[in-house]
């Protein structure tokens, strides 16, 4: 179920030097198409972060939190992340389930230059990506 935005394109990882394998890791970003204006619950919706859990353990994420640069937080409330298993943040409003979250946002968050950031429970830094701008190809990110 990977929805694609118009005029996104892949982008490769950050060139920043390699950090040790997080148990939890941002593995993909669909951020809004650049220059779109659309704020229906369904385009914002499109805009998602994947999170994945890469150990063969479940992992409770209440508590963490996932942001962006601007400072705009989702908070992750009574999740259990399966063993292997992904789950996607969407921006917009939505009915959650093990797959899928919702922010619950009426506005985009996540911009074509930005940077996602995931922490634990304690703020440690988990996970952190970054697209867009000098050093990257313009568009999404995925691991």
């Amino acid at each position: 179920m990977a929805a694609a935005v118009v005029g996104a394109a892949a982008l490769p990882a950050s060139a920043a030097p390699a950090r040790p394998h997080a148990p939890v890791e941002i593995s993909s970003v669909q951020h809004a198409a650049q220059g779109s204006h659309d704020r229906s619950n369904r385009a914002l919706n499109q805009e998602w972060v994947n999170v994945t859990n890469t150990t063969r353990q479940a992992i409770d994420l209440n508590g963490w939190t996932l942001s962006d640069r601007q400072g705009n937080t989702y908070t992750f409330r009574h999740v259990r992340l399966a063993p292997r298993a992904t789950v996607r943040v969407h921006t917009g409003v939505g009915r959650d389930s093990r797959s899928d979250l919702y922010q619950d946002r009426h506005n985009k968050v996540w911009d074509s230059v930005d940077t996602a950031t995931l922490r634990n429970d304690h703020r440690r830094l988990v996970d952190s990506v970054s697209w867009g701008g000098r050093d990257h190809r313009s568009g999404d990110f995925r691991r």
